[in-house]
């Protein structure tokens, strides 16, 4: 009898630790599908944003007249330099074909760096007070061709993770208006510099090294202000 109960226990606790090494297996497998779709979904974002910024560098390869542009100015890291660097190569293109270049961004003192290498490229750049970059962000060919850009979330931090590109007069004219208005309440790079030099005193070394902007232009700068 004893030898049974014996049995019994042998193969109960085989059981068991057949199970648990089941159930081991089964987590195991469950983060690793976890961890798969997540690469899924980074590897997705990553592919709909390099689509965007082709879209957004193919429609400027197109620019006859003018670009405007509401973006969110974000400081690029990572791929975005890359990105970045492009974009500038395609504005320094259109400045010497004539065409003007205009951009629009929120105004908070980080995004100072790519109105810095965006003006240094030939564009317009101003700082402006509207909402817009929350939700989404545009770009206007020759009063034809949008490219409008959507955030994962809603927020001026939000990088764009979609784009699409629309050719419509239409939606062109009333994103156009929209710039249009933001662009005279906007104030050019230079100004916005000169209004973050007053407000912090900092010295041009320093907000240089933080804004990764030009020391000496800063500094030039700094002697308008104290003129």
């Amino acid at each position: 009898m004893h030898g049974i109960e014996t049995v019994l226990l042998i193969l109960e606790s085989v059981l068991l630790v057949a199970t648990i090494v089941l159930l081991l297996y089964s987590l195991k497998e469950g983060r690793g599908r976890k961890k798969l779709l997540l690469e899924v979904g980074k590897a997705t974002k990553i592919l709909t944003r390099q689509e965007y910024f082709l879209t957004v560098t193919d429609s400027m390869m197109e620019a006859e007249v003018e670009v405007i542009g509401f973006i969110t100015g974000r400081p690029p890291v990572g791929d975005d330099r890359k990105r970045v660097r492009s974009i500038m190569d395609n504005v320094e293109r259109l400045a010497k074909r004539g065409v003007k270049v205009k951009y629009l961004v929120p105004k908070l003192h980080d995004r100072l760096h790519i109105g810095y290498l965006y003006t240094k490229a030939g564009a317009e750049v101003r700082y402006s007070n509207c909402a817009i970059a929350n939700d989404v962000r545009y770009m206007v060919t020759d009063d034809k061709l949008v490219v409008v850009g959507i955030p994962e979330s809603t927020g001026e931090t939000e990088a764009t993770r979609k784009g699409y590109g629309i050719p419509s007069e239409s939606l062109a004219k009333i994103l156009k208006d929209h710039f249009s208005r933001c662009w005279e309440e906007g104030i050019t790079y230079e100004e916005y510099l000169k209004e973050i030099i007053r407000q912090t005193g900092v010295t041009p070394k320093l907000l240089g090294k933080e804004l990764q902007i030009d020391e000496k232009e800063l500094a030039c700068l700094g002697k308008d202000q104290s003129g």
